[in-house]
């Protein structure tokens, strides 16, 4: 018997105060209050009294933070998977925005598809490896459920494909919040969203959420 279920989590709130976009970008940690989401997290996770039998996170160190407490709620230990990393950007590192693109006009060869992105790693690579990362960790892991911790588009996205939805879309309308759960099932061989809990709700009032590719 494979995995029943695969739960992914994203990580909490982000220490960046100077607003740019973190994405691969080593040394991005938790704040206070985004430690306190991932705790968040990991009670919702404990709370259900489920067979959790394996954690996975991405290798970036807000995931990795965020896995913490969940390790020690379920009593697990955490394995790495970079198929779950957050995705290329050419914006890394900095501010979004039209200064930005202004300030080096080259940026602007990057934005002519924002349905591939053009500027980022294409969406449809995005779900290929996050589906891959699933099936794999479906398939090799013989009872329970699986959680990984992962990043805002990755999840999303993987959800619009879930659903039949096209790739291309605002990031603004984004339904993947701080330390959100959406979780998934492989039904007739194909990936089902079958829940999304927001167990950080609360604390999000406090939470600034920007850098997210």
């Amino acid at each position: 018997m494979p995995a029943t279920r695969i739960h992914l989590v994203r990580h909490g709130e982000v220490d960046n105060p100077n607003g740019v976009l973190y994405g691969r970008l080593p040394n991005f940690a938790l704040t206070a209050l985004g430690r306190q989401m991932a705790e968040a997290s990991a009670q919702e996770l404990a709370s259900t009294g489920g067979n959790y039998t394996r954690l996975i996170s991405s290798p970036l160190i807000r995931t990795l933070q965020s896995a913490r407490p969940i390790a020690e709620a379920l009593k697990l230990s955490v394995s790495t998977e970079s198929f779950i990393i957050e995705p290329t950007n050419i914006f890394e590192g900095k501010k979004v925005g039209l200064p930005t693109v202004m300030a080096n006009p080259a940026y602007l060869l990057k934005l002519y598809n924002p349905l591939k992105p053009s500027w980022g790693e294409p969406y449809k690579q995005i779900v290929a490896r996050m589906t891959e990362a699933l099936r794999r960790a479906w398939e090799e892991t013989a009872t329970g459920e699986v959680v990984m911790v992962s990043h805002q588009l990755p999840i999303w996205a993987l959800h619009l494909a879930a659903a039949g939805r096209p790739l291309w879309h605002d990031p603004r309308s984004r339904r993947c919040d701080l330390s959100s759960i959406t979780s998934f099932e492989f039904v007739n061989n194909k990936l089902v969203e079958v829940a999304y809990r927001d167990p950080a709700k609360s604390l999000r009032t406090q939470a600034v959420d920007s850098g997210a590719v």
